[in-house]
């Protein structure tokens, strides 16, 4: 099953962004999911901002594995003009540490003079309401909205030289990898009815019982888990929670919707559902049959030769 869900007020969001280029940028800032920082990241919003320093925020690292955090930190503080760091509730003054990565990372830009313009972005459920909260809290005031897209942006002054444009949570037309869609759905960011949530639940525990066996074997007080297959798993589970039909069978729905409220609630522990090595396989699978589609549908739209006379 392939999840796609992009409603048309993420389309504002698109156009917003673009013009927002068009009147001067200086850096972009996408927030992350440490849960899934491969599959969070947006590929339109690369392919808007394209040229622009990039500070990659990992929030809600406290959910997370912070082994895996370690690596994805280190990935995209690899990459050229691009900077990571992780955020928490727990981080005293995400302001500074906001605007220092900021500074860095454009350093001709600051004084009255040249303000430093920086977007801020992410997907739908990642936690940048809530740190736009915090910022205008403890330090941003509220300016107004931009004019000509009043509905889509925000402009926030931290400091007297530093504007923060907010824009609401967009996703990307079409999820190329299946296990993104998956991971995305099981996290939040996309709307329920854009999936069934017994499959999602099914793909979340086939990923759980390979990496994190003793954490959902704690949770649910099974044994062997890595031992079940993805439906045994489900089953046993519905069971122990007693989400039970006629007959004594289980409620796969009812069991499906536990797991994926647990997952997202981090009932079950610190997870991160990838590392840096699976997403970079997973995109490259999910390229390859990108690729066979277009090449198909562009075979499909050549006219067949005419037949002769």
């Amino acid at each position: 099953m392939a999840i796609q869900w992009f409603p048309g007020h993420m389309n504002s969001t698109r156009n917003a962004i673009r013009e927002r280029m068009k009147a001067g940028l200086d850096v972009v800032i996408e927030l992350l999911d440490a849960r899934l920082p491969g599959s969070s990241a947006n590929p339109l919003l690369a392919q808007l901002t394209e040229g622009k320093p990039n500070l990659k925020l990992l929030n809600k690292q406290d959910l997370a594995d912070p082994a895996r955090t370690a690596q994805w930190l280190a990935h995209y503080n690899a990459l050229p003009e691009t900077r990571a760091i992780g955020l928490d509730a727990s981080v005293p003054a995400p302001a500074r540490a906001l605007m220092s990565a900021c500074r860095e990372l454009a350093p001709l830009r600051g004084g009255m003079a040249k303000p430093l313009r920086v977007l801020i972005c992410g997907i739908p459920n990642v936690g940048k309401s809530t740190l736009i909260n915090t910022l205008m809290g403890k330090r941003a005031t509220k300016t107004g909205d931009e004019p000509g897209i009043t509905k889509v942006e925000q402009k926030l002054v931290l400091e007297n030289d530093f504007y923060l444009f907010d824009t609401p949570g967009m996703l990307w037309p079409r999820i190329s990898v299946p296990e993104s869609g998956y991971k995305l759905a099981a996290s939040g960011a996309i709307g329920r009815n854009a999936f069934n949530e017994e499959e999602v639940a099914l793909e979340l525990l086939d990923y759980l019982r390979q990496h994190y066996a003793g954490q959902v074997e704690a949770r649910y007080k099974l044994d062997d888990v890595a031992g079940l297959g993805d439906e045994e798993l489900l089953e046993a589970i519905g069971r122990k929670r007693g989400a039970m039909l006629g007959g004594g069978r289980v409620n796969l729905q009812k069991a499906a919707e536990i797991v994926v409220y647990e997952y997202r609630q981090s009932l079950l522990g610190r997870i991160t559902l990838e590392t840096p090595e699976e997403f970079a396989r997973w995109q490259a699978a999910g390229a390859a049959i990108e690729a066979q589609r277009k090449d198909k549908r562009k075979k499909s739209r050549v006219e067949p030769d005419a037949e002769p006379d």
